[in-house]
């Protein structure tokens, strides 16, 4: 009778803790999870006669996945001109004088339902006092090429929903996985969006700065993403849920799975990446135990996030 009643307590102190946890994090979620829809100019570059505008959500560079749009104006009409071949390259200099890059969409795309040209860049890091981001922007006008370059700052990204993850595979590659969407989970299912690049180890010696074959990351095609969320922390034993869908490619590069966040709170998830032959290159199973009381193991290959 003892061993009963003890099992008892120490069951309803463990739900008790559970639901404790939970709220915590639910008071938590209005403070650190902030969500934008609006795109907000970012930066304007002036020269040889152009204004170049760039827009990203809420007007910031945040580490990691930003859609860009980029339109040219003349800058005494102030109205859009006939651009063409407009490229975008993002290069930090670090404190050693390294110059590096980090995915992005080079060849910028017009889009004539808003008149801007669309591209991304993953950050992956935020500007420090030593290590700075430059954009490097082209575009040809009636034949003539222009160049132009702007220092920007790219902030850190409080919102761990949209983290990313930078490693080596076990093809001695560079990847970086880095969350698109959403910006704020619901409790339930929930699109899981990423996209999953590669760098692109340059061929030829380095042409005239900045040579964009020397900085150049490409989105990986046909992989998988196989995905495993758990709740890692001991007062939530490590639980998973049911319903998740692995992500896989669709046609605008990025990778949509589906992952169901049964409650609020701290959430981990794990990854278990495969090439288009099918072969690991990076993560692990993780154990499927229920682990009350113990911080749940995690994969080699994994994200936190926090909603």
């Amino acid at each position: 009778m003892n061993k009963i009643i003890f099992f008892l307590i120490a069951t309803c102190f463990a739900v008790l803790s559970c639901t404790k946890e939970k709220t915590d994090y639910e008071a938590e979620i209005e403070v650190v999870v902030p969500e934008y829809d609006e795109f907000k100019e970012a930066v304007t570059i002036h020269s040889e006669g152009y204004d170049i505008k760039i827009e990203a959500l809420n007007g910031t560079f945040y580490k990691g996945y930003n859609e860009i749009r980029l339109k040219v104006l003349d800058s005494q009409t102030r109205k859009e001109t006939n651009a063409t071949d407009v490229t975008l390259l993002p290069i930090i200099t670090k404190a050693n004088g390294n110059k590096n890059s980090c995915p992005h969409r080079y060849n910028l795309v017009y889009r004539t339902d808003g008149n801007y040209f669309s591209g991304y860049s993953v950050f992956t890091s935020e500007s420090l006092a030593n290590e700075a981001w430059e954009l490097h922007i082209r575009f040809a006008i009636n034949n003539k090429t222009y160049t132009t370059n702007q220092r920007i700052t790219v902030q850190e990204q409080t919102n761990k929903n949209l983290n990313t993850t930078m490693f080596i595979g076990k093809d001695d590659e560079q990847y970086v996985i880095a969350l698109v969407s959403p910006q704020r989970p619901k409790v339930g299912e929930n699109e899981l969006i990423a996209g999953i690049y590669k760098y692109t180890k340059p061929t030829t010696s380095p042409g005239d700065y900045p040579d964009p074959s020397q900085f150049s990351y490409t989105e990986v095609n046909n992989y998988i993403l196989q995905l495993d969320p758990r709740m890692p922390e001991p007062s939530m034993g490590n639980h998973s849920s049911p319903n998740n869908e692995d992500l896989v490619q669709r046609n605008d590069g990025l990778y949509r799975g589906v992952v169901n966040y049964t409650m609020t709170g701290n959430w981990t998830l794990n990854f278990i990446m495969l090439n288009q032959n099918g072969k690991i290159l990076k993560g692990t199973n993780v154990p499927t135990d229920f682990t009350p009381g113990i911080e749940g193991v995690k994969s080699e290959l994994y994200l936190d996030i926090l909603f």
